[in-house]
């Protein structure tokens, strides 16, 4: 039987009960699927990017084989960690022993934890969790510096264009390709994200122009009208704007923790005003 605390702590939660779609890879949403579940809330899974491995590894194993040549490395994605940890350690190469070169930067604490489990030590995480915010942060100690870069086929080009900027020598690598879903059509958007979904988040703006392709501008216009729409980071809600999405609930920041303080205030918000409108009415009706 579930823990009565446990259970008294969920139906307090503003999620309890709400349907949240997640449209991130399922195996990256572990963590906010079980902090949703505590808060009674009912996660729903649509994936809507999907990743594979270079499709030419030369350009990374040369990276690697220079990896102690490096001042620093720069992980903007998890998915990037993961990519280079595996990498390494099919080619056996020296990245996952203990050096103090190159020192290691993180974009988020999704980015950081998933270094850590690499076996990788984390000099600094960005207080901001943007790529861009890596150079900007960290603009002294990369001047003029030679920075390692692993990144997705579709990453955006404003941090190695940035870090260029400082003098930095970037040596960009795809370590992965990110993808639109494989089994995931417009029947099963369709069919999840209807009036019976009280949310959906979206992670990257892969996902959203991925969805675009799927059901079309119109849809995801209509979309904002029949569910909440929320997105973490502010360049996924660019993404969302671009495609005409106004009502945009924006998590602080990349972590699930954040994502899941914007849902619960957002959705007490609403219940607050719900209850505001009804009192309302009944003292128009009853004084």
């Amino acid at each position: 039987m579930a823990d009565p605390t446990a259970r008294a702590s969920a139906s307090a939660s503003a999620l309890f009960g709400h349907r949240i779609v997640i449209t991130r890879a399922v195996e990256q949403s572990s963590d906010l699927v079980t902090k949703l579940e505590r808060r009674g809330a009912i996660p729903i899974s649509l994936p809507l990017v999907a990743f594979s491995t270079p499709e030419n590894f030369t350009p990374l194993d040369a990276a690697l084989r220079r990896w102690q040549e490096f001042d620093w490395a720069l992980f903007t994605s998890a998915n990037a960690v993961q990519s280079v940890a595996q990498r390494a350690a099919a080619t056996n190469s020296g990245v996952l022993r203990p050096s103090s070169r190159p020192q290691i930067a993180a974009v988020g604490p999704a980015t950081n934890e998933a270094a850590t489990k690499a076996g990788l030590h984390v000099t600094y995480v960005a207080k901001t969790h943007l790529g861009l915010a890596l150079a900007e942060e960290l603009a002294q100690q990369l001047r003029n510096r030679s920075v390692f870069l692993p990144r997705s086929d579709r990453a955006n080009p404003d941090l190695p264009a940035a870090l260029k900027k400082l003098g930095a020598t970037v040596t960009e690598v795809i370590a992965y390709h990110t993808l639109p879903p494989t089994n995931v059509d417009r029947a099963r958007v369709t069919e999840v994200l209807d009036e019976n979904s009280d949310a959906a988040l979206f992670f990257s703006p892969s996902a959203v122009n991925n969805l675009a392709d799927l059901i079309g501008r119109e849809s995801i216009v209509q979309l904002q009208n029949k569910i909440t729409i929320a997105a973490v980071g502010p360049v996924t809600t660019a993404a969302l704007r671009h495609h005409g999405v106004e009502n945009i609930v924006t998590a602080a920041d990349t972590s699930a923790d954040a994502v899941i303080a914007a849902l619960e205030n957002h959705f007490a918000t609403q219940a607050n005003v719900s209850d505001a409108t009804a009192n309302h009415a009944s003292g128009a009706t009853h004084g």
